[in-house]
């Protein structure tokens, strides 16, 4: 039960499709060929480009130092500072999102 054209190799399929091209007008073979470098070109493109700029950058976290016969008073007063500066930041925040919204209200969006 032989269904399955036979296996050629790379050269006789080589002729084969020269065989082809040379029965076509030059035309289309110049078509052809440029249809095909596109092709080319584009894969190529993609598989370069995944290379570039897909790693997310690195991060660069900050630690404070400090000496290891600290009072639990100057831990507290120390807490206290860094969350005033966080209240700071988160208001001065809401500020801003408030000064948007008060915009686009007065714009009618």
């Amino acid at each position: 039960m032989s269904f399955m054209p036979p296996l050629h190799s790379p050269k006789a399929a080589f002729k084969d499709l020269l065989a082809f091209l040379r029965q076509r007008s030059p035309e289309k073979t110049i078509g052809l060929f440029l249809a095909i470098l596109t092709t080319i070109v584009i894969v190529i493109l993609f598989f370069v480009d995944s290379k570039y700029n897909t790693a997310p950058p690195p991060t660069i976290t900050y630690v404070e130092s400090w000496p290891e016969n600290r009072s639990d008073e100057e831990i507290i007063a120390q807490q206290q500072i860094d969350q005033a500066e966080k209240d700071r930041a988160l208001e001065e925040r809401r500020r801003q999102f408030q000064e948007l919204e008060d915009f686009n209200n007065s714009i009618g969006l």
